[in-house]
Parts: structure tokens; sequence; C-alpha cells
């Protein structure tokens, strides 16, 4: 203890004679620099971490809301998201999402060569943009297997894991965070924002989930002779529950952490984040229970989810006022989405087309209503109609919507349609009635107690 205490004086006192030395002032500025971007590196990284976590609740609240005989399908697609995604990435997508500009796609950077080899380079590591766009790439694929669970091949579920974290979900986060057709798009003095990817991310997730649940078809069983849907109960409320407060906690590194920077934004990110996330669980809560005189668990889960995805896309351009609204008619929306869709013949065990898509489109269109802060894409304050912005952002937003859904739509269908044809989509009836778990993966998520002897 004594050595430390002499050290400490030591170390303070060398420190204070540095600090009053002409070098030192010279130099104050550059080293302030210095710190302030290995703070950035970190915060990016943790940040990172977070939004890696979310694959775990995803996992619970897909398991959770889907019966117990195909636990081990469910747990098998979100690993295999992360595994797939993450090299698929690397080797193609990280490159076409950030390759030299292009309007259309990135064209170089493939196994990320050319983007460092892991050096400080004065404001991120060569590999620090890298591990957080990783993670979001494995959030937007797995958005979709909530939707098609249940009656997915695992092979084909795989390619479509693959294909969409190398090529469908990387040209739409080329065309906004990496500079392409979205970023050339502006009325008068509005230009598009989408801070943490409500319609980059989410949408573009719910999209593709869309088109899978429709190419697939319903589960056996969830619609009667008249098409009316039934009520397919999950195994594991207490599962979906944990799932969606780990989801929650994960957001404080996805929306906060897409500042890119340790700076005074992210608090507020995380704040507005917060609110809007309590404001969806409520509304959404409330509007199930005057519907159906009941206050549904799952239906409140997902209206928490619903807050977190409306307010990605303006959680830095909110006051928490904007977040709070915007949060809570996500939750209403929810709650009518998945119903809309329930009877439109649309099976989506989650709701993930509902929570990701549709309240994906209402977040990004809520910036044109309620931003009041430049987010660093906006380029100006009060952008929002509600803050004498007028209609200009709106209309750009919704602009933007539409091209990602144009890109979106067509490149999963496909995809999907060409699997479908391929007998590599939709497993058997007799696999699907006995579960996933035994025919795809050779054993039950729950196994009975074996006895030997």
């Amino acid at each position: 203890m004594r050595r430390k205490i002499i050290a400490l004086v030591v170390g303070s006192t060398a420190a204070v004679l540095l600090m009053a030395s002409p070098a030192f002032a010279q130099d104050e500025a550059s080293e302030a620099a210095v710190v302030q971007a290995i703070l950035d590196n970190i915060w990016v990284f943790i940040a990172g971490i977070l939004v890696f976590l979310m694959q775990a609740g995803f996992g619970l609240v897909e398991a959770g809301l889907t019966r117990s005989k195909n636990v081990g399908n469910i747990m098998m697609k979100n690993m295999a998201d992360m595994c797939v995604g993450a090299l698929a990435f690397w080797a193609v997508g990280y490159g076409i999402a950030f390759g030299s500009d292009s309007t259309l796609i990135g064209t170089d950077g493939f196994f990320l060569s050319g983007f460092g080899d892991g050096s400080f380079d004065g404001l991120y590591t060569g590999y620090t943009p890298f591990f957080f766009q990783v993670v979001f790439a494995a959030t937007a694929v797995t958005i979709a297997s909530g939707a098609m669970a249940e009656r997915t091949k695992i092979g084909g579920y795989l390619i479509f894991s693959a294909v969409m974290t190398a090529f469908i979900y990387p040209v739409v986060v080329h065309s906004f965070w990496g500079g392409g057709i979205l970023t050339d798009i502006e009325i008068g003095d509005a230009i598009f924002s989408d801070f943490a990817g409500s319609t980059i991310v989410h949408s573009a997730g719910g999209w593709a989930a869309l088109m899978g649940a429709m190419i697939l078809g319903p589960r056996i069983g969830k619609y009667d002779s008249d098409g009316n849907p039934r009520a397919i109960p999950g195994h594991n409320i207490a599962f979906t529950v944990i799932g969606v407060f780990i989801l929650w906690f994960g957001w404080f590194g996805f929306n906060p952490g897409s500042e890119l920077g340790a700076d005074n934004v992210v608090v507020r990110a995380a704040v507005t984040t917060m609110l809007a996330a309590a404001a969806g669980g409520v509304v959404a809560g409330a509007t199930i229970w005057i519907k159906t005189k009941v206050l549904d668990v799952a239906m409140t889960a997902n209206g928490i989810l619903a807050g977190l995805v409306a307010i990605t896309a303006g959680t830095a351009a909110m006051t928490p006022t904007g977040a709070v609204v915007t949060g809570a008619v996500g939750g209403m929306i929810v709650v009518f989405s998945v119903l809309a869709i329930d009877k439109m013949g649309i099976d989506d065990p989650v709701g993930a087309i509902s929570v990701h898509g549709v309240c994906g489109v209402w977040g990004t269109l809520a910036v044109g209503l309620f931003a009041r802060y430049d987010d660093a894409f906006l380029g100006r304050e009060d952008a929002g109609l509600f803050y004498g912005g007028g209609l200009s952002q709106l209309v750009v937003q919704a602009i933007c919507i539409v091209i990602v859904a144009a890109w979106v739509i067509p490149t999963s269908g496909i995809l999907f349609t060409v699997l479908k044809s391929a007998g590599l989509l939709r497993v058997s009836e007799k696999e699907e009635l006995e579960g996933l778990d035994v025919h795809e993966h050779g054993t039950p998520g729950y196994a009975q107690e074996v006895k030997y002897g």
C-alpha cells in the first residue's frame, strides 16, 4: 500500500510538471483528440457487444412464442444467423456495404481488404466499424427467422441467411450508411435520416420476413376450413419476456452505439430508447386489453419491441416527449397489424412482420414529424413537421422507405421462390406435425430422461 501511495504522489507530481511545460501546451489538443478517439473505439466496441447479446434475446422470444417441439430448431437458426452471417458479411457483405463509393454497391474491400489491419489510425482501429456492423447484419436476418418458424427446412434457411447477409442487406446499408442512392435524395432542405436503422435494418428484415412467410404458407392447423385464423399458443411465455428484456438491454447498444462516438448524444439516445419502449408496452397492453378484455402478455411484449423499433430511426433527433409519442403509436400499430396480417392469411408466429416491418416504417416516418435536433444526418435543427420543418422531411422519409422495400421485397421473394422450387424451403407434413427438432436436428429440444440397465 505504501509503495502505491509513493508511486501515486511521484506520478502526480510528474504530470503537473509536464502539463506546465511548453511542449505539453502544444500537444494538449492532439493528445485530447487521441484520448477521445480511444474512448470512441471502446464505446463502439461495447455497443457492439450489447447488440451481439440481442441474438440471445431473439432466440428466447421466438422459442417462447412457438411450440416446444421446435425449440431446438429456433435456437439453431439463431446460432446460424450469427455464425453464417458473420462469415458472409466478412467475405462479401461488408465490402458491398462500405466499399469504394458507388451509386448502388461497394465494389472492393471484400474479406476486409483495405480496411486496415486493426492498427489505430487516429479515429477508429481498422476493425472497429466492422465489429459493430456485423452484429447489425445478424440482427437483420434474424428478423425473418420468427416469421418463418415451425415449418422451414434448415438447409434452405441457411442459404437465405447467407444471401441476406452477403448481398441483400448490404445493398440496403450501402444505399444510406455507405453513401449510396438514399443520400442523394433531397427535397428543399430535407435529406433522409435513419439514425440506427428503423428502415435500413428493421424494415429490411421485416420485408424479407413477409416474403418468407407468404411463400412458405401458413402452418398446418393455423386456419380453419373457412379461412379464419386459430391461435397456436407458444410454449413458454417466460422465455418470451426474458428475451424481450435482453433485447431491450441490447438496444442501449443498438441505438446509442450508432452515434459511433462517446459524447452527449449517447445518453440522449439511451433516454429516448428507454421511454419509447416503455410507452410501446403500455399502449400495446392497453389496446389489447380493451379489445379482448384480457391483458395479453405476448402482445404487451411485442409492444415494447414495437416501441424500440419505432424509435430507432429518430433516437438522436427526438426529445423525450417525441420518443414517448413515437413509441406509443408503435405500440398501438403493432396490435392492429398483428391481427390484420393474421386475417390476411399470412402466418407469422411471433409478429415479426408487424414489429419490425410495419413499426420500422412508422419509426422512419416519425422522424419527419418529431425531429427536433440535428442527428448528423438531417443537417438541420427542427426538421420535423411539428417543429416547423414543413412536409419535406416526411416526404423524403417516405420515398426512401419505398426504395428500400422495392429492393428487398423482390430480391428476397425471388430467393424464397427458387428455394421452394428446389424443394429446400418447407418441411414435409409429417415433419411439421412431429416437430422440427427431431427431424431436422436428430433430438428433441426437451428430451425425456433415458434410463439404462
